[in-house]
């Protein structure tokens, strides 16, 4: 490896693994902007649901689920700033996934928000086998019925830095320091970019999905170990409101919320002003433009806040380079980190 380029090591030992966003406490690691960092992440339930009779209310600690692997600490990070985070590589750690459901938890039972008078759905695990070679994952319904071998989509459900103000918030709440956002757009070759908020930012990233729909419907997707790298980087002032995200063909803005139509007017106020300030277009303008050619995937509608995504592909924003071009920049050392190793 080139020693111009700066690559560590995060694996996912117990006490790397954190369940808040916030809450201070040592950093698990200590980069300079522009160190890659390879992270080993364990699923939501902690490795512990591994069979079709793994009952997570029976095997998991249902207060500690959804761990993140961290923080770490990037120098010179102050409020205000701005982390990119490029996603490298994004691979399924272990030959089997899980997904369940819950009795009060996803978009279609009966939940402590949603009273309902009928029965709460069964509490069940689905296993998935995982053949990264191939890049498919296999899904057996549990009753009878074809079994369906899925593409392999690896992404990350949660990614975030600590909150301002001092606050802590379960790695199950997605919010402006991004968190549980369950988004499928955080996949390999994209980067997000994060406010700031305190000293270091004290990234920690989880949730690892071999695959997962819009909307994560049942709650939960095809969870999984990762083995991921990343590239970080620091963008002096800046901060967004909410996290934005940038791939090679699109900008995206992120907004978590409740009800879904707030997340949804969160996520698109954010890329209409992006959208002005990187054309320079007026914001009606820019207002007009994104309500015919944006795109609105949902991230999660299950969570304890829900997450909306505004897309608009770079190509109607000729020339424009957003957060001074760090997208490509972080490409350009992806690349040279995957030819070097």
């Amino acid at each position: 490896m080139s020693a111009a380029l700066e690559v560590v090591r995060l694996d996912p030992a117990p006490e790397r693994l954190r369940h808040v966003f916030g809450g201070g406490g040592e950093p698990a690691l200590r980069v300079a902007p522009g160190t890659v960092v390879e992270v080993g992440t364990e699923d939501c339930f902690g490795g512990r649901v591994r069979t079709a009779d793994d009952l997570p209310s029976r095997v998991c600690d249902l207060a500690h689920l959804n761990p993140v692997t961290g923080p770490v600490h990037v120098e010179g990070a102050e409020p205000g700033d701005t982390l990119a985070v490029h996603l490298v590589e994004i691979t399924p750690a272990r030959d089997w996934a899980v997904s369940t459901t819950f009795p009060h938890f996803g978009a279609l039972t009966t939940t402590h928000r949603t009273a309902m008078l009928h029965p709460p759905l069964e509490e069940a695990v689905w296993v998935y086998d995982v053949d990264v070679a191939r890049g498919t994952c296999l899904f057996r319904p549990r009753r009878g019925g074809p079994e369906v071998e899925l593409p392999l989509d690896p992404m990350h459900g949660t990614l975030g830095v600590a909150p301002a103000g001092g606050e802590v918030f379960s790695t199950i709440t997605p919010g402006p320091w991004g968190g549980n956002m369950d988004t499928p757009e955080l996949r390999a070759g994209t980067t997000a970019y994060l406010r700031v908020n305190v000293p270091g930012a004290q990234l920690a990233l989880g949730d690892g999905h071999c695959r997962q729909g819009e909307g994560e419907v049942c709650g939960t997707a095809v969870e999984a170990a990762m083995r991921t790298v990343v590239v970080v980087d620091l963008v002096k002032g800046g901060g967004p409101t909410w996290p934005r995200l940038e791939s090679d063909e699109f900008v995206m803005s992120t907004g978590s919320a409740r009800p879904l139509e707030d997340a949804y007017r969160a996520s698109q106020h954010d890329l209409v002003t992006w959208a002005a300030e990187l054309a320079g277009w007026d914001v009606l303008d820019a207002l007009q433009l994104v309500s015919q050619a944006g795109l609105a995937p949902a991230g999660n509608v299950v969570d304890t806040d829900y997450t909306m995504v505004a897309k608009l592909a770079k190509r109607h924003l000729p020339g424009a380079a957003a957060f001074d071009g760090v997208h490509e920049r972080l490409r350009a050392t992806a690349a040279a980190y995957l030819t070097q190793r």
